[in-house]
């Protein structure tokens, strides 16, 4: 358990979480379900594992001078001119296991960089609007962690719909037992339906 006392242990504790709560949610799925749009937009969960490893990529890397050992392996900038969507999807060659791997490795990437610089550490991230590109470790962590936090929650969402898998996390779901659900929304629907 990390030192949530030490402002950088608790800080990289929470972007730790948050990394593995949104991997946890594509347990069990087929590739296909795993792939598959959700939305109208075409958010999948496998999109998502997708971006958040390039977002973590880029800013505990070049960010801060360090490069990832395969960069190969990530979406390259020059992508985005042609799709702007290129880290929201799995391509044909590109799995499901294959990314949650790319993922992790990604995360001991991310994770030396926070080990072996203080919070104060400057960076620079390139893809920011010049005049706000210069920023601190410190900012950088809180800006991933509500990045990797929201799509953790689109992630929340995604899965139940999808096989009405729900919980906080792995080893504690913070849902209730036994509850009710359908009676839960009968109760939601009808109160919702007074203000129509």
């Amino acid at each position: 358990m990390a030192d949530l006392g030490d402002a950088k242990a608790a800080l990289h504790h929470y972007l730790l979480e948050s990394r593995e709560d949104l991997i946890w949610k594509l347990d069990g799925l087929s590739e296909r379900d795993a792939r598959m749009p959700r939305t109208a937009t075409g958010t999948n969960l496998l999109g998502i594992i997708k971006h958040c490893l390039n977002v973590e990529a880029g800013y505990f890397g070049s960010t801060f001078g360090r490069e990832f050992p395969t960069p190969e392996e990530l979406v390259p900038m020059e992508a985005f001119d042609e799709d702007p969507q290129a880290d929201w999807y799995a391509s044909e060659d590109e799995t499901k296991d294959g990314l949650i791997d790319l993922y992790r490795r990604v995360g001991v990437f991310a994770d030396q960089t926070i080990d072996q610089l203080p919070l104060d550490a400057p960076g620079q991230v390139p893809w920011w609007q010049p005049g706000r590109q210069d920023v601190t470790l410190q900012r950088i962590i809180v800006h991933v962690t509500c990045d990797i936090a929201r799509h953790a929650g689109h992630a929340d969402i995604i899965r139940e719909q999808h096989d009405s898998a729900v919980g906080l996390r792995r080893d504690s779901t913070n849902i209730p037992v036994g509850y009710d659900w359908p009676a839960y929304v009968a109760k939601l629907t009808k109160l919702a339906d007074r203000f129509a």
